[in-house]
């Protein structure tokens, strides 16, 4: 049985995926100087691939003109930040932002991955909005055009990205396990509220098993998100967690480990059904 904490999981020959978790607020300096204290913490514990939440750039409740204000091209200053972090430490990182959009009344909710030579290499906007629970996420921010997934590769890895509602839509993975993904990123701000710590766990696990992957998802900490960030593998075994705190925990993942699991279960080649776009 996992703790309610496991901060590294045992160390192997594999790729280290960090899951790094805080409470992003409205100082965008500040969030940079925390995004890089736990970087260098993840990179002490082996990563060399760190996943932060959703809204690392900016955050505050409740939306409002503040997003809009602080909203940055891909090429601003948050991201040239990132890539500094990134190539300093030779890691790869992927965070969630605010990124300015064609609407001026309108923001992008994106995420971008940055590899250790400091250049982006994916930035993927989130499709589905959390319009949901009493939310309003459509109110402010315009939706990602539906198109071939992006991915990236890290060591033995095909990389993709999603973000925090859209792991509640199956087929939304699945295009990316599709377009070759074995490592799905899930930055999130996943909303408390009754039963959300259990919706997190079990959509994560779910995404994991059905597709036989890899999953790492960072939340916010508390009280704003549940935490509970994690790293799930393709047998639905959560090899790395936390709990409410900030903090990071490591998982060693392996080509390996994805392929017998394939062997054993192998639910992609034996399906019926493919995804059509709507």
């Amino acid at each position: 049985m996992i703790s309610p904490s496991q901060q590294v999981s045992a160390a192997g020959d594999g790729l280290g995926v960090a899951v790094a978790q805080f409470a992003p607020g409205a100082d965008t300096a500040e969030n940079l100087a925390t995004i890089t204290r736990l970087a260098e913490r993840a990179v002490s514990r082996g990563a060399s691939l760190v996943v932060f939440p959703e809204y690392s750039s900016y955050f505050s409740e409740p939306f409002g003109e503040g997003f809009l204000d602080n909203a940055e091209p891909i090429d601003g200053e948050f991201v040239t930040r990132l890539a500094d972090v990134s190539h300093r430490l030779q890691i790869h990182i992927v965070a969630g932002m605010i990124e300015t959009a064609a609407r001026h009344d309108r923001f992008s909710n994106t995420v971008v991955a940055v590899s250790p030579q400091g250049a982006v290499v994916a930035a993927y906007r989130k499709l589905h909005l959390y319009d949901a629970f009493g939310s309003r996420e459509s109110d402010f921010v315009e939706p990602g055009s539906i198109a071939a997934p992006e991915t990236f590769e890290v060591g033995d890895f095909t990389v993709g990205l999603q973000t925090c509602y859209d792991i509640r839509f199956p087929e939304m993975t699945r295009r990316l396990v599709d377009a070759g993904a074995d490592l799905v990123l899930v930055p999130a701000e996943w909303v408390r509220g009754v039963l959300k710590e259990h919706h997190w766990r079990t959509l994560v696990t779910a995404r994991a098993l059905e597709n036989t992957i890899y999953v790492a998802a960072a939340d916010h900490t508390p009280p704003v998100g549940v935490g509970a960030s994690l790293v799930v593998d393709p047998m639905g075994v959560a090899v790395a967690s936390l709990a409410e705190n900030e903090d990071v925990a490591v998982a060693w993942i392996t080509r390996t480990r994805v392929d017998d699991v394939r062997l054993v279960n192998p639910a992609l080649a034996l399906r019926r059904f493919g995804i059509h776009e709507l």
